[in-house]
């Protein structure tokens, strides 16, 4: 047995936004994927695996039946038969490992699901969003269910609010364009709970939480806007204006070793750096008008093309 592949997703704009009802954009990202397997896998990699989804079985029996029922006789059965989730998506890097397991769990195991293939209403996509939220949360300890949610239908997410969200169509890839969306290695794997708590903390100081709405969020709001428009002048200016405030103000979320590359970028106008994710390691992403110019100033550094302009 081998199921459907569940892609990465990568939150372009978003992060730590979303959680005070800024917009975000997350779009699928199909160079990773995974799928759940079956078979006789002794690897150390598929019984780690095997291990943890017999914890997660465990641990969505316990989500409240109005919300999401799952056929756990069947899903008992297949992960006590060694059943693993193999996966080509880095752990700790933001783009999304766990949502893309959460999403092929409820695509196998939940009864009554909601399909792609039906007319995806806000109330159905709500509702998806809050089983994904309730079943990743295993994994975060607080989960947005976005993740999932973009793994599992597949397509662009546009984040209005908490309680508004829609799917959406981006611009078309210009694949002779010389600006790009790119992903930088840190090398670090990141961990998303204690980059949370930490935000939380800071959300505690009225200083962090008017920097937030005058600036980041509003800067967030704009490049999403830009982007979706294809308004790609307006969406640099802004993008260097959000990865400013992010240099200032986020500086534990981004490694060490990466401060001088960031502010790099801003004063040369040759990328824009900004978060991929929760931070601390992992991926982070960037923006260039000239990826050729990027890739020689980040030359020592490994870089992944995600979108051309």
């Amino acid at each position: 047995m081998k199921g459907p592949l569940f892609y990465s997703k990568i939150l372009l704009f978003g992060e730590y936004g979303i959680i005070k009802d800024s917009k975000g954009l997350s779009i699928p990202y199909s160079f990773y994927n995974g799928a759940l397997k079956k078979g006789d896998n002794t690897s150390a990699i598929s019984l780690e695996s095997n291990e943890s989804l017999k914890r997660f079985a465990k641990y969505i029996q316990g989500i409240d039946d109005s919300l999401v029922r799952f056929d756990m006789d069947r899903l008992l059965e297949d992960v006590n038969a060694g059943m693993y989730f193999d996966s080509t998506i880095p752990q700790g890097y933001g783009v999304g490992s766990s949502g893309a397991l959460v999403a092929a769990i409820y695509d196998k195991y939940a009864f009554d699901k909601i399909t792609v293939l039906e007319n995806l209403t806000r109330e159905k996509l709500l509702k998806l969003k809050s089983i994904f939220s309730a079943m990743e949360s295993f994994f975060h300890g607080k989960s947005s269910g976005l993740d999932p949610l973009n793994s599992y239908l597949s397509i662009p997410i546009l984040i209005n609010s908490k309680d508004n969200i829609e799917a959406t169509g981006i611009p078309a890839q210009q694949s002779e364009g010389k600006g790009a969306v790119f992903l930088l290695d840190s090398g670090v794997i990141g961990e998303t709970a204690p980059m949370v708590s930490l935000f939380m903390e800071n959300m505690k100081q009225e200083g962090f939480r008017k920097m937030l709405k005058n600036q980041f969020i509003k800067h967030t709001d704009a490049c999403v806007d830009d982007f979706l428009k294809g308004d790609i002048k307006s969406l640099f200016k802004n993008t260097k204006r959000l990865s400013k405030v992010v240099l200032n103000h986020f500086k534990p979320m981004i490694p060490q070793e990466f401060h001088e590359l960031w502010k790099k970028g801003i004063e040369t106008n040759e990328y824009y750096l900004k978060l991929c994710g929760s931070g601390g390691g992992g991926y982070i992403l960037g923006f260039t008008e000239d990826i050729e110019k990027a890739k020689k100033s980040l030359a020592t550094h490994k870089l992944e093309v995600v979108y051309n302009f």
